[in-house]
């Protein structure tokens, strides 16, 4: 199958119709590995994992905190990337796809902010220090406020999807440097990647990372958020493109009136 055929079956998704008809095919796959992967990583990572000799059992928040604040970035992400499809072709599912997203991203961003909390009174003696990352963290919470706001704000679904996709291009900014801001800044309290650093593979970098008791269940835990995710999204998806036709159908019955 060449490049071009593979594009037009992707493209076919965004046909409201089969993209609903795939959902609901692959929604309870989704839902039970999700299911299945967190509660196999939580328990394993709460129950049958050491105390770290430095932080005790505080690090156990690990399974919570790191998953949570990867999928709040990467939600945008993939909000970026659904609204330049909204801009560049004009797929009505991608927009809606962008905005059944941002829920899910704001309260992962919620879960990220307090689970640093909880971890960073006892490891720095505060509960919010203004960190580089902890700062840009908080300003893609603001974002992901303002995107929903202004989706609300506006009657027009196509100027709303034109006005937020801009939105989400500027948000995209903090997204990065929520990940990449210990990077570009040498201060601050917040640790450098220990998870997944290229370094560590080539062997190249020789920052302490986290140990493999810990690693093997956290991966298990952000594979299950990753799922969750993506479930997540795929039904609030459909339920956003059900909406629609109500209120298209509404529409079309106050002007036949």
């Amino acid at each position: 199958m060449s490049i071009s055929s593979k594009l037009n079956s992707f493209w076919e998704y965004a046909n409201p119709k089969k993209f609903l008809a795939t959902t609901e095919r692959v929604l309870p796959v989704f839902w039970i590995l999700s299911a299945a992967f967190l509660a196999v990583g939580l328990i394993w990572g709460f129950f049958f994992t050491p105390d770290d000799y430095r932080q005790g059992s505080t690090v156990k928040i690990i399974y919570l905190h790191v998953p949570a604040a990867l999928m709040a970035i990467n939600a945008w992400l993939m909000m970026l990337l659904t609204s330049l499809i909204w801009l560049v072709r004009r797929h009505h599912v991608s927009a809606l796809a962008a905005r059944a997203a941002a829920p899910v991203g704001a309260v992962m961003t919620i879960i990220a902010l307090v689970t640093g909390a909880i971890w960073g009174q006892p490891m720095w003696g505060t509960w919010w220090e203004w960190d580089p990352r902890l700062t840009s963290f908080l300003i893609l919470f603001l974002f992901y406020l303002g995107y929903m706001a202004l989706w609300e704000a506006i009657d027009n679904p196509d100027t709303a999807a034109d006005l937020t996709s801009v939105l989400c291009l500027v948000g995209s900014v903090f997204a990065l440097l929520s990940r990449y801001a210990v990077n570009f800044w040498n201060q601050g309290l917040h640790q450098g990647a220990s998870v997944m650093r290229a370094g560590a593979i080539t062997g190249s970098d020789t920052t302490e990372k986290v140990s493999n008791v810990f690693f093997f269940p956290l991966l298990v835990c952000m594979i299950g958020f990753v799922l969750l995710f993506i479930a997540l999204v795929l039904y609030r998806t459909g339920t956003e493109i059900r909406a629609r036709r109500v209120n298209a159908l509404l529409a079309r019955e106050r002007v036949g009136s």
